[in-house]
C-alpha cells in the first residue's frame, strides 16, 4: 500500500488516507451482509424463541404463584371459619357443662338436704321413742317408789291396790301439767 501512495503521489492525484478504496468497501459489505444475513436468519429467531420460553415461563410462574396464592388465601379463610367455628361450639360446650355442673350441685345438695331431714327426723322419732320409753320407766319406778314410801309412812302395803295406783297416775300427771306450765 504504501507503493500505491507513493505511485498515487506521483501522479498527482489527491489521495485522502481516511477514505478506503471502492473495491475495499465493495470486499467488506459482501462479508458484513452475510454476517448480518447469517445473524437475522440464524441467531436472532434461536434468541427470539428463548426470550419467548423464558418469557412464557416466566408468565406460568407468575400465574401459578398466583394461583397457589389464592388457594392458600382460600386455604386461610377456610382455617379461620372453622377456628371460629371451634371457639364457637367450644364456649357453648362450656356453657352446657357449666349449665350441668350447676344442675348436678343443685341435685347433689337436694339430696343432702332430704337425707339430712331424713337422718333428723329419725333421730327425732328415736329421740321420742327412748322419751316416752324413759317416761314409761320412769313413771313405773316412781309410781313404785311413792307406794313403798307411802306404804312406809302407812304402815300398810299398798302395792295390790287400785286406787293406789290411780293416785300415783293422777300425782304424775299432776306433775306433768305443772312442768309444761311452767315452761
Amino acid at each position: 500500500m504504501l507503493t500505491e501512495l507513493i505511485v498515487a503521489a506521483e501522479e498527482g492525484e489527491a489521495v485522502n488516507p481516511l477514505l478506503p478504496a471502492w473495491y475495499d468497501i465493495v470486499y467488506s459489505i459482501i462479508p458484513f451482509a452475510l454476517v448480518l444475513l447469517l445473524f437475522w436468519k440464524v441467531v436472532l429467531p434461536r434468541m427470539q424463541r428463548t426470550l419467548d420460553e423464558r418469557a412464557a415461563k416466566i408468565e406460568g410462574g407468575i400465574a401459578q404463584a398466583e394461583s397457589a396464592q389464592a388457594e392458600a388465601k382460600a386455604a386461610l379463610e377456610e382455617y379461620n371459619k372453622l377456628l371460629a367455628e371451634g371457639r364457637a361450639e367450644a364456649a357453648k360446650i362450656r356453657e352446657q357443662a357449666r349449665v350441668d355442673g350447676g344442675a348436678i350441685l343443685a341435685e347433689l345438695k337436694e339430696q343432702a338436704s332430704a337425707e339430712a331431714a331424713r337422718i333428723t327426723a329419725t333421730a327425732q322419732q328415736q329421740i321420742e321413742a327412748e322419751r316416752q320409753a324413759a317416761l314409761v320407766s320412769l313413771r313405773a319406778e316412781v309410781g313404785s317408789l311413792a307406794l313403798d314410801l307411802a306404804s312406809g309412812v302407812i304402815g300398810e302395803s299398798l302395792a295390790d291396790d287400785k286406787k293406789a295406783t290411780a293416785l300415783v297416775d293422777r300425782f304424775l300427771a299432776d306433775l306433768e301439767t305443772s312442768e309444761k306450765a311452767a315452761k
